[in-house]
Parts: C-alpha cells; sequence; structure tokens
C-alpha cells in the first residue's frame, strides 16, 4: 500500500463488534479476566492497549518497521533507550542535536555509568574518530534542530555496523513521508509525535520504531514496567493526525520552500539554513536523500537579541513557542527554548547564536506568512 493508505487504513479496520469506521478510545485501566490462568490479550492499559496498539501499527507501517512503540513524550522514548546501554558503555552522538538530548546526555547517563562524546558528523571522519572501544551506540538527528543541517545516513549507518554499534536516528523533522531512515541501515528511529505526526500542538508523546527481533523484548521491557505510556486519548488523537501526515506534510514542504527563498532575499536577513534551498550546505544531498524538505528554517537575523525579541513580538501569524511541527506557524528562540540547558558556549559551538530564530512553517496561506515576516523585519 501506499504511504497514505497505510496513514488511514493500517490498525484501523472497522470494529468487528460494532461496526465502528474509527477505533474507539478504550479509556479503561482494567480488561476483564475469563479465568485466574495466564491472560492472552488485554489485560492491564500500561501493558497494552487497544487504542495504544492501532496507534503503534499504524506508526510502525509508515516507517516501514516490524515493530513500534508508544511512549508518553519523546524524551520518554529517548531515556528508554539508555535501558539498551550497560555501566562503562560509551555513546557517540551528533553535535548537532535537540537540547533534551542534550540534557539526557549530561545529566541522566552519568547516573548509569554511561559516557558520551560529541562528534561533528557532517564529517564522516569525525564521526569515526569519536568511536571507542567501549562505545555501544551512535546517535543520529537529521535534519538537525535547529539548524536543519543533514546528515549521510547510509554512511553513518555503515560506520555503524562496522563497528557493531546500535545506529539511533531522530526523524522528528522530517518524518516518515519524507524519510525512512531503517531502510537505510538504521536501527532504531525515535520521534517525538507531539510534532508532526500528531500534527495538531494537542498531544504529547514519543515513538520507538525499528526491525531488529533482538530489540523488541527490552525495548518493550522498558516501555510497559517503565511506564510512561501513551494514554488512550491521546493514542487516538495521533491516529487521527497521522491519517493526514501526507497532505500536511506537502503543505509543510511547498510553504517552507517559499518562506525561505523570501527570507534569503531580505536585506535584514544574515543567512538563511533550508534544506530545499541551493545554497544549504546539505542541498544535494537531501535531494537523494529525502522526498522533501521540510517545514522547519533557521534564520539569522541582522540584529542583536534585543532586536530578534523586537521581531518575534510583532509576529502575528507566526507564535512565540518553544514546539513545532503543528498546522500553525511557530517562531522559536532556541537559545533560550529547544536548547536553553547548554551553557553559552555549548550554544556558540553549535552556532546557536543571539541573532537565531527557528521557524516552523506551519500550513496558512504563503502569503499571509511572508506578509507577516515582512512587517515584523521592518520593526527591526
Amino acid at each position: 500500500m501506499h504511504f497514505e493508505t497505510r496513514a488511514i487504513r493500517v490498525g484501523q479496520e472497522p470494529d468487528p463488534a460494532t461496526g465502528a469506521i474509527i477505533p474507539p478510545i478504550y479509556a479503561t485501566s482494567n480488561f476483564r479476566r475469563h479465568s485466574i490462568d495466564h491472560q492472552e490479550g488485554y489485560s492491564y492499559s500500561r501493558v497494552s492497549n487497544p487504542t495504544r496498539a492501532a496507534a503503534e501499527q499504524c506508526l510502525a507501517a509508515l516507517e516501514n518497521a516490524r515493530y513500534g512503540l508508544l511512549f508518553a513524550s519523546g524524551m520518554a522514548a529517548e531515556v528508554a533507550l539508555l535501558g539498551l546501554l550497560r555501566p562503562g558503555d560509551h555513546v557517540v552522538c551528533t553535535r548537532d542535536v535537540y537540547g533534551g538530548t542534550i540534557s539526557m546526555w549530561k545529566h541522566l547517563a552519568p547516573q548509569r555509568g554511561i559516557s558520551v562524546s560529541y562528534a561533528n558528523m557532517l564529517d564522516l571522519d569525525a564521526a569515526a574518530a569519536a568511536i571507542q572501544p567501549n562505545t555501544r551506540m551512535l546517535w543520529l538527528e537529521s535534519p538537525t534542530n535547529p539548524l536543519t543541517y543533514v546528515l549521510d545516513i547510509p554512511a553513518l549507518a555503515e560506520l555503524g555496523r562496522q563497528h557493531n554499534l546500535l545506529v539511533v536516528i531522530d526523524n522528528t523533522f522530517a518524518t516518515p513521508y519524507l524519510q525512512n531512515p531503517l531502510e537505510m541501515g538504521v536501527d532504531v528511529v525515535v520521534h517525538s509525535v507531539t510534532k508532526y505526526l500528531g500534527g495538531h500542538s494537542d498531544i504529547l508523546g514519543g515513538a520507538l520504531a525499528f526491525n531488529r527481533d533482538d530489540l523488541y523484548e527490552p525495548l518493550w521491557d522498558q516501555q510497559a514496567i517503565g511506564g510512561a505510556v501513551l494514554s488512550p486519548f491521546e493514542s487516538w488523537l495521533l491516529l487521527r493526525g497521522m491519517k493526514t501526515l501526507a497532505v500536511r506534510m506537502r503543505a509543510h514542504c511547498e510553504n517552507a520552500l517559499r518562506v525561505a527563498r523570501f527570507l534569503a532575499e531580505h536585506p535584514k536577513v544574515a543567512r538563511v539554513l533550508y534544506p530545499g534551498l541551493p545554497d544549504h550546505p546539505q542541498h544535494e544531498l537531501a535531494k537523494r536523500q529525502m522526498r522533501g524538505f521540510g517545514g522547519m528554517i533557521a534564520v539569522f537575523l541582522k540584529t542583536d537579541r534585543a532586536g530578534v525579541d523586537r521581531f518575534c513580538q510583532s509576529l502575528r501569524l507566526f507564535s512565540l513557542a518553544s514546539s513545532l511541527g503543528g498546522v500553525e506557524s511557530l517562531v522559536g528562540y532556541p537559545a533560550t527554548m529547544s536548547h536553553e540547558g547548554l551553557t553559552e558556549a555549548e550554544r556558540l559551538e553549535r552556532g546557536i547564536t543571539d541573532n537565531l530564530v527557528r521557524l516552523s512553517v506551519g500550513i496558512e496561506h504563503p502569503d499571509d506568512l511572508i506578509a507577516d515576516l515582512a512587517q515584523a523585519l521592518e520593526r527591526l
């Protein structure tokens, strides 16, 4: 089946008992047992729930994965992956990565005796040089948050294979509609379903998708025993969101390209990073590796921090908020939002300067979005 059909049909057959076309919200903590013997099927919603199971099946189908597991947040999904590591293990993480991921490595990993090194994974040699004898995991993100850099996923996956490493990628910015990293050799795909997969800024959730049978039991244990599971209601909202992912992503990509082209020509903009622009450093790689360029744009303004604040306060259609991926357009300030947990030196090392804003371009009419940006830029 094509992507659009899978998004609407997989895990969502009409209910056999009632004929309901849409899977119901199984708002129950318990399921009746037929005897005192071991219960097959559903027993307790922390362990499994029919609404969550339907959403997991659909999510897995979109990533062309055998397994999908849903968690209470994107970070809960990431922390579950720590359960695959042991004291003394080492992780090589891409330098350009979501701030919450950095906080996990900084605060939670040391408690478990896990160490991490950051590498500029735009340079394959630098990534290889960071691997140590005790390295067990290679952590990727592409496109990266917030600068939209694009990593060579197949090459990095092959590097991981050569060193017998578990290769993980955060696919939140791209979504399964634009790229499927499992088909490029990655072992586990991570999503914050709060973003594009949900698509309406009304749920909080995370996901893991993978094919390896040997990973299912340990990751299922992290989900079921750890208990940070997606609720039935949010699972239902996610199912609804995934149905329209394809049409939404097409609109996000189309709008973002128009907005990026406008900003790239504006005299008060110093630089625009968007994979769809020919001057993006990985534009050709993005063309080969992705089916579209996404809805996220990094914009460096010709102003200082006070000017950035004035710009953000002047916007009317781009709301100042820390998340992304909804149908509505948002502007974010990475220095105090997505990467607030970093020191100034850590931010600047990653190119997150005081004049950087991140745009999550929604699916409003692009002319209205451009007009809003134009009037705000005039206030600089």
